[in-house]
Formats: C-alpha cells, structure tokens, sequence
C-alpha cells in the first residue's frame, strides 16, 4: 500500500456547536505556510436546502487541526454561489493565495429533496477568489465557459511557458452529454468536434494570460475503464523534478440492473510534463487509495475517498481528502516510493 492513512482519522469532524458546520466537514484544501498547514474545508450545517459554506482550521504537525474561527471564513455572497461554494482548491502563486471552487447558482434541494420543476440539469460554475491571509478573500468571479458544467478546477502554482494553466472537469464536454435529451436545446461553447471529445467526463487544460478568461483546451486524462463513470482533479498539481504531480478522483459505477445506484469514489495518480502537462509522462492503473474505513464507507454517501489538498515536505506527501462527504481525512506516502511505481507505467 502506498499510503498510510493517519491514526487519528478523520482528522476533522463536524462541530454541533457552530451549526453551520455540524453535519459535514469534508473535501478540504490544503496549503502548508510558516510551518503550519491550513485546511480550507467545505462545511455543511443542515440537508434541507445543503447550503456549503468553508472554514478554516489549522495545525503545526498537519494533523492535530484546531479550527481558526467559529465562524465560515467564505460563504455565498454573491448570484453565481448564492446556493453554494464547495470543495475548494488552494495554489499560492508568489504571495497570494488563490482559491478555485464549485460555484452554485440554483438551489440544490427544497425541504430535504431534489428541487422539482427544474427544466435542466443542475448547472455548476467554477469561481474563482484572492487572499492573502486565508481568512479574507476578494471574489474575482466565475472562471468557465458558460453552460459547460464545470467543476474540480486547479490552478498549477507557476505560470507555464508565460501563462496561467488551469485543469477543470467540464462536465459536457463529453459525447456521453450529446445523449441527453435536453443536448440539442443547450447550446454550449465546446473545443472540438462532439466526435473528438471524449466519451465520459474527463479532465482538460486551458490556459489564460489573466486568470480570468481561458483558451487553448486540451484533453488530458479522459476514463478508460468499462465501469468508469468520470475522473476530475484533486488537489493542484505539485512540481518535481520529474514532473507535475497530478492526485486526481476517479468514479467507478458499481450498479447493477435494478438496483439502486451505486458509485465508488477512489484516487489515482499520474505525472504530467513540467513544459507541457497536456503531456501524460506516467499513469498508475490501479487506485493508490481506496475506500476501506468505516468513515470512507459508511453514511448516506457511502465509499468516497475525494482527494483534494496536498503538499510535499520533505520525502512524505501528505495527501487531504473527504470521506464519505463527511470527514475530513489525511494520508501519507513517501514521494521516492510513489515515484517508483510510477516510474513503471510511463508512457514515454
């Protein structure tokens, strides 16, 4: 196994005396700075209407994390997050640390359940915010296409060949989208020809000489698998010497006919070109962390690990995620064994 998951997991649970992180605390970011890592965590204090909301919490040693503010450090406050900002991602570039999250501008559920009369399906967006401190943060606005469905972006922590690069899930840029009934009516921007994308879900790069307008998308890791249902990215990607260190989730559909459904949330790895990271240099097949604990397999979303904060000291990569969409949790691998095995799936 090539992680080891903390003793102490979850490593943050929820708080019943701040209500607005008392059901759910999951899908952190995570930053190591001074000598401290901060985790920006998505916080959930009731299920009727499943508004999100992060905060913030803080430790010396990575895992003994103690809460910075009672209160959220980032809520919805503007129209295209007025429902929700959730699983964030956070890359320092030079001194300012920039946050990428989902961006919900409709209602998720009424009274505990889906909202009904919705024409469409539910539309994400991916906002972006500045902060120099992690407790104040300037929105800068929305970053995707319009109507694209976007979500699981991160931002690469330097500038490649003079740009910004960015790795997003555009959920419709698949040719699975063109099969929804509602496809010939939304009309969306797409990079390519509907036959050249990709059959599911997959994860892309663009790239933007402001951060604020993206261009020049291109498919990186696309699902291959026959139960595969998407992949997305984790947290942002790390640079090694032997390349860019992308953690990204990937989704396996385990229903079965008739049954009610049921999906499986892993993490997998890959190393991009550090000139080039539209450049696959080695993919591992198989999942380096997997549900197995009772807080990753238990509760109304069962079987998640989601991946989405990480940092590298040393020769230890300490790797954040959500469990169960409940949890926030911490594993560990030594970076010189990972690479290894990585080393024995490249493709070039």
């Amino acid at each position: 196994m090539l992680f080891t998951r903390h003793p102490d997991n979850p490593v943050l649970s929820p708080n019943t005396e701040n209500s607005w992180e008392s059901q759910a605390v999951f899908n952190p970011a995570a930053v190591r700075w001074g000598g401290t890592t901060y985790l920006l965590y998505r916080a959930v204090g009731e299920y009727q209407y499943y508004i999100s909301r992060l905060g913030l919490a803080a430790a010396c040693d990575g895992a003994d994390l103690q809460r910075v503010s009672d209160q959220p450090v980032f809520e919805p406050g503007a129209d295209f997050e007025h429902w929700a900002v959730e699983d964030p991602r956070l890359t320092r570039i030079e001194d300012e640390f920039y946050l990428t999250y989902t961006a919900i501008s409709q209602r998720i559920l009424q009274d505990g359940g889906p909202v009904t009369h919705r024409e469409v399906p539910l539309e994400a967006s991916v906002g972006l915010a500045v902060s120099k401190d992690l407790q104040h943060f300037d929105r800068l606005g929305t970053i995707s296409l319009s109507r694209v469905d976007d979500k699981n972006a991160v931002l690469f922590p330097e500038r490649i060949n003079g740009r910004y690069a960015l790795l997003h899930r555009p959920q419709r840029w698949c040719r699975h989208w063109f099969d929804h009934p509602l496809a010939s009516e939304i009309k969306i921007p797409l990079p390519s020809a509907v036959e050249d994308l990709p059959q599911l879900p997959a994860i892309w790069l663009s790239y933007s000489d402001d951060l604020l307008n993206w261009s020049d998308h291109q498919l990186v890791i696309e699902p291959t698998h026959q139960h595969d249902h998407r992949i997305g990215a984790g947290p942002p990607p790390i640079k090694t010497e032997a390349g860019w260190l992308l953690i990204y989730h990937h989704v396996e559909d385990k229903t079965s006919a008739g049954e009610e459904r049921e999906r499986a949330y892993t993490a997998k790895a890959a190393l991009l070109d550090l000139n080039d990271p539209s450049q696959v240099i080695a993919q591992i097949p198989y999942d380096i962390l997997a549900p197995q604990e009772w807080y990753e397999q238990e509760g109304d979303v069962a079987n998640v690990i989601f991946p989405t904060g990480a940092y590298l000291e040393d020769d230890t990569l300490y790797l954040y995620y959500g469990a169960a969409d409940k949890y926030c949790c911490l594993a560990t691998a030594s970076w010189s064994e990972l690479l290894s095995e990585l080393k024995k799936f490249r493709r070039r």
